[in-house]
């Protein structure tokens, strides 16, 4: 079994055997680990005035990196950030990946069309525009589905280069979400539910993510259909456990080792929260190993790979798991 087809089968909550999937969102620690600067941090000022072979080393040593990393900590699945992000450079970085891995791991980018928390300069007209003009919000909407699926269908015309999509817009702050549940309902489920059902018709998959307390829009996420939820917050307050007992059954869930206790934790607390998530997770499958996050930049990765060497040591779905 290829990476990709056992990240496929947690995804449609089918039994397997041997490691539960794992990857991540966004790795950041590539210099730390191969000594490269990762494809996001790079800024490309002169794009446009390299040869096109320059472009095409550049692409090249882009998906190397997410290869290595995939290779390295046994990822099932590689998140791909293309830069530039383009169509045409974004088709040329996910046919290269295809081109050095086959179909050994699942391919996903962001695909997101629904408004997210926005940034503190933004926050107050966002907050008055939900109120005051919602049929603006609802038109743009309508036109970032229809953009994000156009470059899904093009994608998709060059065969078999993408699974999936992580919708990463974030809803939810610790405590509460952002947007009120009736808000939810109104601005933004629809258009959710929508581009997934277009991803879906495409052939492609969908992983929802959001992190924070997510508790009180739980059945609206679900009712969009994701395949998966990413990435069940502890930190925003939300169990794994629970959240796998009330819609385990509908969704795959993606998490949830605790960044926090990985950043300033002790090894005792880290150790504690990544057994404490895979009992949680690997109970009735439909589970995805990862952080609550990702593996960002400043946490340390000392940490991660012990996080890492645990599962790959516990981690295991026996072959009696599947009488």
């Amino acid at each position: 079994m290829t990476e990709r087809e056992r990240f496929i089968k947690a995804l449609k909550r089918e039994p397997i055997t041997g490691h539960v999937p794992t990857f991540e969102l966004v790795f950041f620690l590539t210099m730390e680990v191969l000594g490269r600067v990762h494809p996001t941090h790079r800024q490309y000022s002169q794009w446009n005035q390299m040869t096109h072979t320059e472009k095409e080393l550049h692409l090249k040593d882009m998906a190397s990196i997410y290869i290595d990393i995939a290779k390295k900590y046994h990822h099932s699945a590689i998140f791909v950030h293309p830069n530039p992000g383009d169509i045409e450079n974004t088709v040329r970085l996910l046919e290269i990946i295809r081109e050095m891995t086959g179909d050994e791991y699942f391919i996903m980018m962001h695909g997101d069309s629904t408004f997210e928390i926005p940034n503190g300069n933004d926050i107050m007209d966002l907050s008055i525009r939900m109120y005051e003009d919602p049929d603006s919000m609802n038109d743009e909407s309508k036109r970032r589905t229809e953009s994000n699926l156009d470059k899904a269908f093009k994608i998709k015309e060059r065969g078999g280069l993408l699974d999936g999509f992580a919708l990463c817009s974030d809803y939810c702050f610790n405590t509460n979400p952002f947007f009120s549940p009736d808000i939810f309902a109104d601005l933004i489920a629809p258009y959710l539910k929508q581009v997934i059902k277009g991803y879906r018709d495409m052939g492609y998959y969908s992983i929802k993510h959001t992190d924070g307390n997510i508790m009180p829009i739980l059945d609206q996420l679900v009712d969009c259909e994701p395949d998966a939820l990413h990435s069940i917050d502890p930190q925003g307050g939300v169990s794994l456990a629970e959240v796998k007992n009330l819609v385990g059954d509908r969704v795959t869930l993606c998490g949830n080792v605790n960044c926090g206790l990985l950043q300033t934790g002790t090894d005792e607390e880290c150790i504690a929260d990544v057994r404490r998530s895979l009992k949680e997770g690997m109970n009735g499958y439909g589970y995805i190993f990862c952080t609550s996050n990702c593996v960002y930049t400043g946490l340390p990765l000392e940490r991660y790979e012990m996080m890492n060497k645990i599962w790959w040591n516990e981690g295991i779905y026996p072959e009696t798991n599947l009488d």
